[in-house]
């Protein structure tokens, strides 16, 4: 597996490139259909949330104090939207239950 480290690596940056030049290339014109349109606008929320959610509850030491700290995120940011008290709460939480119930 260690003799092939060159032909991984220009497989890696040619489907990188292909990614960010095809759509370069490709696409010239302005996108005018509604639905394209929202769906690329949404693709970078999308890819954070998918990103973010596994880390979210792997992160501590139980999955459970992971999920209760997202409940709690959650909650406090449908509540008051503040990120300081949602990144706050959520640590709280985890120290809470990670303290008292694992």
């Amino acid at each position: 597996m260690s003799n092939n480290t060159y032909i991984y690596l220009l497989v890696a940056a040619l489907t990188i490139f292909a990614i960010r030049a095809l759509p370069l290339t490709l696409i010239q014109k302005e996108i005018k259909n509604r639905f394209i349109r929202s769906f690329l606008y949404y693709v970078p929320y999308v890819t954070l949330s998918v990103m973010t959610f596994p880390a979210i509850i792997s992160a501590t030491s139980s999955w459970i104090s992971g999920t209760v700290a997202f409940v709690t995120a959650v909650i406090v940011a449908w509540i008051d939207g503040n990120l300081f008290k949602v990144a706050l709460s959520s640590c709280i939480a985890v120290y809470a239950v990670e303290a008292f119930f694992l």
